[in-house]
């Protein structure tokens, strides 16, 4: 199986402001031996769905659309016109149609694309608190309880999210192939800090290796929950009982993280264009890299190895930690302007409890982009590279069969994982803006100076760290962080 690593774990430099996946699934049984009941065989002319989701575009989308609607005509008298946009673009290509009033129906949302929160506030979405009651009771069966409760926006579900990981967890992911040869012990690495030997060993003998693989969106871990994700307001993950938000770029954790991000740096462990490049898809392509950090998942190891055709191997980062960003990491919301939405809310109910419609949107078509190997597990054919849907974006993934290198209890490890995470203390808090929001844009714009080049240790953070706090205070920060404060005391409050 050969698969983009974009198909289910995304990298944590992603997943903060952008957070990897892979899987793949496929049907083996007729559609109608392995599908869900819906409620009856749709007799009048399909009603077509808009669907505008992430990913790179597949060459071979529409063939498995036609596969796709053959199937959702007969179940619920509905066909799709999916429209995928590439992850990099999919921010800025869906403000721009939302705002113009471009005809969709179902769209991917999240807390790092298409910023969920947000635009259920601006009115984009609609409200399904009722369509849920109405068309998605199957959607409240498989669907940890959780996810919708942790989604809520103003008391209100405005999206569905993907039954997948509910906690995060950070994990160094290495190349093993480079770890084997020079017998290095990655067993103690957790923090930072505790990289550098073999970074030393990797940049001593391996010039055209990448030691520590990052681009511009990666951010050093430090303990704090985020306000607003790449925003540097934020609560220590064990203050549950005051609750107080502090500018986490003046936090001793952030000075000691971004200096050893600055020594790698200068080290020659980081490449120079860091703070520019927008992607390492590359260096995962050619093998020529060393070590990155990744958000994991049970088994992810097996995924990743899968996926780039060469052994993966990971150790924590850090501890599962339920945040409202990995909560409302991968959604489906309906358009407010959708003309169709209770067929919207069928189709979406169909996705994430049919087997053979999720594996179907997922992997494509049997025999022609994968081959099933018994009953739940499957492997990709070299005509997978045409159509590579992103797994976590689609639903419910407990669904998707598995990999040949996965044990027979995945789903029941991916539970177990689950209820392993600690909330966070904002876990539920969604702050409104609106009464700062020019001094957000300020602030937000003075950030884009400095973050990347901070983060990725591109320059010295004892000169820099003074200067972007001087004027993130200009800007506005403390002001915003005054409304912060008073947001969550009155959340805590009725909490």
């Amino acid at each position: 199986m050969s698969k983009s690593r974009k198909k289910w774990l995304l990298p944590i430099t992603m997943l903060l402001s952008f957070s990897m996946l892979l899987s793949a699934c496929g049907g083996d049984k007729s559609p109608a031996n392995e599908s869900t009941s819906t409620g009856g065989t749709a007799t009048e002319k399909p009603v077509e769905l808009i669907w505008y989701t992430i990913g790179a575009p597949a060459k071979d989308l529409k063939k498995v659309e036609a596969e796709i609607n053959k199937y959702t005509a007969e179940k619920i008298g509905v066909t799709l016109d999916i429209k995928m946009i590439d992850f990099g673009d999919y921010n800025q290509k869906m403000q721009v149609m939302a705002a113009s009033g471009e005809p969709m129906d179902i769209l991917f949302t999240s807390s790092w694309a298409f910023d969920y929160v947000q635009n259920a506030r601006k009115g984009a979405f609609m409200e399904l608190d009722d369509l849920i009651e109405k068309h998605g009771q199957g959607i409240k069966e498989v669907l940890d309880p959780a996810f919708l409760i942790g989604s809520k926006v103003d008391g209100h579900n405005y999206a569905i999210p993907a039954n997948k990981e509910l906690p995060a967890q950070e994990v160094w992911r290495f190349n093993k192939g480079l770890v084997d040869k020079y017998n290095l012990d990655i067993s103690n690495v957790k923090s930072l800090e505790s990289l550098e030997p073999l970074l030393k060993v990797i940049k001593e003998n391996e010039p055209n290796v990448v030691p520590l693989a990052i681009n511009k969106d990666f951010g050093p871990w430090t303990p704090y929950d985020a306000v607003i994700e790449k925003m540097p307001m934020g609560v220590k993950l064990d203050d549950t009982e005051n609750v107080k938000v502090v500018n986490t770029l003046e936090t001793p954790e952030m000075m000691q993280s971004l200096k050893t991000m600055n020594k790698y740096y200068k080290a020659g462990y980081i490449s120079p264009e860091a703070a520019t490049t927008t992607s390492t898809q590359d260096l995962f392509t050619s093998g020529n890299w060393f070590v990155d950090r990744a958000a994991t998942q049970p088994f992810a190891d097996n995924l990743w190895s899968e996926s780039y055709g060469y052994p993966i191997v990971s150790v924590p980062a850090n501890d599962p930690v339920v945040y409202n960003w990995s909560v409302m990491g991968s959604m489906q919301a309906i358009s407010a302007n959708s003309e169709h939405p209770e067929e919207a809310m069928k189709f979406l109910n169909l996705l994430n409890t049919d087997v053979y419609l999720r594996n179907l949107v997922d992997s494509g078509i049997e025999g022609e982009h994968y081959k099933k190997l018994s009953e739940n597990v499957m492997e990709n054919l070299p005509k997978s590279k045409d159509y590579d849907m992103p797994t976590f974006s689609l639903g419910n993934v407990m669904l998707t069969y598995l990999n040949p290198a996965d044990p027979e209890n995945k789903w029941e490890e991916f539970k177990k994982f689950n209820a392993s995470g600690v909330n966070a203390p904002l876990l539920g808090f969604n702050f409104d803006p609106s009464k700062v929001s020019t001094e957000l844009a300020a602030v937000n714009n003075v950030k884009e100076e400095f973050w990347s080049p901070l983060m990725t240790g591109t320059v010295d953070p004892e000169q820099f760290v003074p200067k972007a706090v001087e004027k993130l205070k200009a800007a506005g920060l403390d002001k915003i962080m005054t409304e912060v404060q008073s947001q969550i005391d009155a959340w805590k409050a009725i909490k």
